[in-house]
């Protein structure tokens, strides 16, 4: 548990970093803007293999059990997640309307997850998430733009086109696939 709890720390925090504009514009300073990418990659990659094994490793401690339709209710939730994943590379109306279809995804994704896990692990992963995904969206309306943060026109129709289908494909695929491969855990029995 502690390894989880380093790694959510060392992953959210670095992420949190732009919302501190002194603080990052300082490490610009010292550190210019390619060694600042790099710190903030390197510690990226650290915080999550770290949160990563260690949710993988944590021991299973039940706080409560959610009923049988949460889970139903996550699958469903998770559609729009990985569309609005996807909208976030392919600027479309969907972005337009969402304006930041990542944050959006991530707070649909850990709200999902919420609901279907009962355990404690889980719920200081996604309970971690959801936080920042909804701190870093309050505090996006504070922020003087960069091109970290920009703020295109409604870009294309086909965009969002791309953004459903891909969605779904990676939604499916990650449903049947990839999650019982990656996380151990089969979503929908086959």
């Amino acid at each position: 548990m502690l390894l989880l709890i380093v790694g959510i720390i060392v992953f959210l925090g670095i992420h949190l970093l732009p919302t501190l504009t002194r603080s990052r514009e300082g490490l610009i300073e010292k550190f210019g803007e390619n060694g600042y990418k790099a710190f903030f990659s390197v510690a990226s990659i650290l915080g999550f293999i770290l949160l990563v094994y260690g949710f993988a490793t944590a021991p299973i401690i039940p706080i409560w059990t959610p009923p049988v339709w949460m889970r139903h209710l996550a699958m469903l939730l998770m559609l729009p997640a990985f569309i609005f994943l996807v909208a976030a590379y392919f600027p479309g109306r969907i972005k337009a309307v969402v304006k930041h279809p990542m944050l959006t995804a991530i707070k649909t994704w850990a709200l999902a997850h919420l609901l279907a896990n009962g355990d404690l692990a889980g719920i200081i992963l996604f309970g971690s998430f959801l936080a920042y995904a909804v701190y870093d969206r309050i505090a996006l309306k504070h922020r003087q733009p960069t091109e970290l943060i920009e703020t295109p026109g409604p870009g294309s129709p086909r965009n969002d086109i791309i953004a459903v289908v891909l969605g779904i494909v990676f939604y499916v695929v990650f449903l049947l696939w990839l999650h019982p491969l990656l996380i151990g855990k089969v979503v929908v029995p086959m």
